[in-house]
């Protein structure tokens, strides 16, 4: 698209492993196209304040490997407002720049479909978020890292779990989605996944208790998605203790180690497809869009869809898991 000269980068929210290469694909792609870049550091926080640089080539070298954003991120409740949004409008126009390009989760694109319908200007989204959430496309960046960080953690603790007969819940994160619960849980053998999607169906509780944990295992490991629907993991182990006293339970809360390390190959080259693919979105005067992937091939989501329509989880997994775990 002729009008645009200069494209802006940033990445809000959550961070999650892929990012980087992300940045890094967006950057080369517009300098191969022959636009300048200009890096904002802090999300929309930064558009606020200022934080702007201009990126080269060189900028992007030796990041592809790295955890996390090099351009950092950071919650922005000015930009929530009206009057905050106006204040970054005129720091685009200050620093002459013409489209957006941002990465993140459903609220950083919530706040870019907003601001893009306020003011009149071009946004295209990438999805960065290890919960794998957003509606529209088959995966996320940082979602691939993100379930191999579970399934080597959830290794090492089995480890122990077997050595004393334990039943362990390990709590992983998802919000409001169960993809790494579930999978996790596949992926590591686990006994079961308590997870948001069915948490209002049935008492999953009450189902693993009936059907027995043990059967002919000497221990079990129950991945708990974080959600308030689910209670996380300390509130599936205290009602254990209470209801069921026989079992000798353990609890870990994985935490923020399931955000870092080095992105994996899938997520790198995922981060770099997208990041590509938003340049010849916005040359091809694509705008208000996410960039997904679909049985492998690059699609536009508009961003109404991406962040209102709740991202179904397969339930044909939920049955293999059920299979498995006997």
């Amino acid at each position: 698209m002729g009008t645009i000269k200069c494209i802006g980068i940033l990445t809000s929210g959550g961070d999650a492993p892929g990012m980087n290469a992300a940045v890094r694909a967006v950057t080369r792609s517009a300098i191969y196209n022959g636009l300048e870049v200009k890096a904002i550091y802090r999300g929309y926080k930064g558009l606020i304040t200022g934080e702007i640089e201009t990126f080269r080539t060189q900028n992007v070298s030796n990041i592809i490997q790295q955890g996390g954003t090099i351009l950092k991120t950071a919650r922005c409740k000015e930009f929530m407002t009206p009057e905050g949004r106006q204040e970054a409008y005129e720091t685009l126009q200050r620093e002459g720049i013409d489209a957006l390009v941002c990465i993140g989760g459903d609220g950083t694109l919530t706040g870019a479909r907003i601001f893009a319908t306020e003011h009149n200007y071009p946004i295209v989204g990438l999805p960065g978020t290890i919960d794998n959430d957003l509606f529209g496309t088959d995966s996320t960046i940082g979602y691939d890292t993100a379930l191999n960080t579970i399934m080597d953690a959830v290794d090492k603790i089995r480890d122990t779990a077997t050595s004393h007969e334990r039943l362990f819940f390990i709590e992983v994160m998802g919000r409001d989605a169960g993809f790494l619960a579930l999978n996790g849980a596949i992926a590591t053998g686990s006994e079961a996944a308590i997870i948001p999607e069915i948490a209002t169906e049935y008492d999953q509780l009450g189902e693993l208790i009936k059907n027995g944990f043990r059967k002919s295992k000497n221990s079990s490991i129950v991945l708990v998605a974080e959600s308030p629907l689910t209670g996380g993991a300390m509130a599936m182990a205290e009602r254990v203790k209470n209801e069921y006293p026989q079992y000798d339970v353990r609890v870990t809360i994985l935490g923020h180690i399931q955000r870092g390390g080095s992105p994996t190959a899938f997520d790198r080259i995922l981060a770099s497809r997208m990041g590509a693919a938003a340049i010849d979105a916005l040359l091809e005067d694509q705008r208000n869009v996410m960039i997904g992937i679909q049985n492998d091939e690059i699609v536009y989501v508009p961003f109404n869809k991406a962040i209102k329509n709740d991202k179904p989880i397969n339930r044909d997994l939920l049955n293999t898991l059920r299979i498995l775990s006997i």
